[in-house]
């Protein structure tokens, strides 16, 4: 949470309910900021790089829909309170089977928004020590976040495992994520995966490159004072000068 204030994504492929929702959110006091995702891969795309409290969700939507993205966020390791939003009831069943917070009918009112977020607020304090638990179990275990990416020749979204993750590679606005049997697109920088992913063995290798330590299986140096970082299906990746000497002595440790 935002200080005491929810953090919420409101997501919808119609951008006037997409704005009414949103507006409707940032007029409740228990909500603090509201962001908003035009259907449901943009939401995953969001959902991959921030954490919100809750998601206020359409059931209804082409590219992938409500009930689809509720169920690929049973997968994170701390998934947001979902809420669906609907302009009928046929779903209804199947969105308490996934564990949602509340079911709002199209259009919403304002009251029944508020019992909704309510909902949301006492669903994330009952959280708080569960996740304090967990937490602290973390300590000890390896921690293996569901990263949600793009298929690199179109279209379709997939969840990795963080761990099966060779090396990343700045690629325009987007970076290119490398595993073992393929490549896949994710909206974001090489410093924020540098930032976010080096309590996990992934370091900054070079200005372009940032690599998986415990999937490299070699250090090759090269003329001149690089070398070329090589991985167990025989992807390499070049090592800056600067970073060599560092990168050898954590590799034989």
């Amino acid at each position: 949470m935002s200080g005491d204030r929810l953090t919420v994504l409101a997501v919808d492929d119609e951008q006037t309910q997409l704005e009414d929702l949103a507006r409707l959110l940032r007029g409740s006091p228990n909500v603090g900021d509201v962001e908003c995702a035009f259907g449901g891969r943009e939401a995953i795309a969001r959902l991959s790089r921030e954490h919100f409290d809750a998601i206020f969700l359409d059931v209804r939507m082409p590219d992938l829909d409500g009930l689809q993205l509720a169920r690929v966020l049973r997968r994170f390791a701390a998934p947001p309170q979902v809420v669906f939003v609907c302009a009928h009831d046929g779903a209804a069943v199947e969105a308490f089977e996934l564990q949602a917070v509340d079911y709002l009918r199209k259009p919403v009112a304002r009251r029944r928004l508020e019992e909704a977020v309510e909902r949301v607020v006492a669903a994330v304090d009952a959280t708080v020590g569960t996740r304090s638990e967990a937490t602290a179990r973390l300590a000890h275990a390896p921690d293996d976040e569901m990263v949600a990416v793009a298929n690199a020749h179109g279209g379709s979204t997939r969840l990795l495992r963080r761990s099966s993750i060779e090396y990343v590679q700045a690629y325009g606005d987007f970076v290119r994520v490398v595993t073992a049997d393929g490549r896949y697109l994710l909206r974001a920088t090489l410093s924020d995966i540098e930032r976010r992913w080096q309590p996990f063995g992934f370091v900054r290798v070079h200005r372009q490159y940032v690599a998986n330590l415990q999937m490299a299986t070699e250090l090759l140096p090269l003329v001149g004072g690089g070398a070329e970082l090589t991985f167990s299906d025989g992807h390499t990746i070049p090592v800056a000068r600067r970073q060599t000497a560092e990168l050898s002595r954590r590799l034989s440790v």
